[in-house]
């Protein structure tokens, strides 16, 4: 990756240099993007990475051009969830080239290292100059809409991101129904509103397993956590999605369109999820 910038410009979250050159560089390229999805989690382990893969394949089903941007560089999970493991980003005149995955471009770390296992350990700056240039510096073209799947937590990446994106920005918050993850979540939601960062509404995954053989629920992270959250901060329950172990086997293997095909509860969910985006 080329030299990033350490420049002043109120977009740049290192408050560093930057010059007026790339700030319209910058400009250029966000401007083509029409609406831009933060996916984001107080928590690890929601399955925040599969909403934000399966809203990316609803949307460009629907027709819709799509990218997707992978911002946790200590675990990205979108090569894997769109069978891209083995592929590399290459450089084209226009910046960095995006990997169509389904349809959908897609750009992440994870596609930047010859070894997909090796640990990524750099401190703060490094991330921040890589992230300005993964986001100002890909070729994403037109787009309708761009979803950003945020790594855990409000630290370093998070507010970069936040602060470099800029136009029509939305926040979606996943978390699951029991209270260790709405606790995190709850700083989730005040880390938005500290930013200003519009938030689109919760995703509550998890939420019950249906059982294939007596069909009877099992709600075995507790339940109703969404709701009630969604209701304490006055936003809208985008979607309540089941545990199906049927469709992690198609996350897995880097296959959602075939899951969500075979899929109906999970499928229906991702699609209320997308209408209330769209809408």
């Amino acid at each position: 990756m080329s030299e990033s910038c350490s420049g002043s410009c109120s977009s740049c979250a290192s408050k560093g240099g930057c010059s007026s050159q790339q700030q319209t560089e910058a400009n250029l390229v966000q401007e083509k993007i029409k609406h831009k999805i933060m996916v984001l989690s107080g928590k690890g382990g929601v399955g925040k990475s599969t909403v934000a893969a399966s809203l990316a394949v609803t949307l460009a089903q629907r027709g819709y051009k799509v990218g997707v941007l992978d911002v946790d560089f200590h675990g990205p999970s979108q090569p894997t969830l769109f069978n891209v493991s083995h592929v590399q980003l290459q450089a084209g005149e226009n910046g960095i080239i995006p990997v169509d995955a389904e349809g959908i471009k897609l750009v992440s770390i994870g596609l930047l290292l010859e070894n997909a296992d090796a640990a990524i350990i750099w401190r703060g700056p490094a991330k921040m100059g890589a992230l300005q240039q993964l986001i100002n510096e890909t070729a994403w073209g037109e787009l309708d809409y761009l979803i950003l799947d945020f790594p855990p937590g409000t630290g370093d990446e998070a507010l970069s991101a936040s602060q470099l994106i800029f136009g029509d920005k939305r926040a979606i918050v996943v978390t699951t129904p029991q209270e260790m993850s709405l606790a995190d979540c709850r700083k989730c939601m005040d880390f938005c509103a500290q930013l200003k960062l519009r938030i689109a509404g919760i995703v509550e995954n998890m939420s019950g397993f249906v059982c294939p053989n007596c069909h009877e629920r099992h709600d075995i992270f507790s339940a109703g956590g969404g709701v009630r959250m969604a209701a304490t901060y006055g936003v809208p329950l985008l979607a309540a999605l089941p545990i199906d172990p049927e469709y992690m086997q198609y996350c897995d293997h880097g296959d959602i369109p075939a899951g969500l095909a075979t899929c109906p509860q999970v499928a229906a969910e991702i699609n209320k999820l997308a209408d209330k985006i769209i809408q």
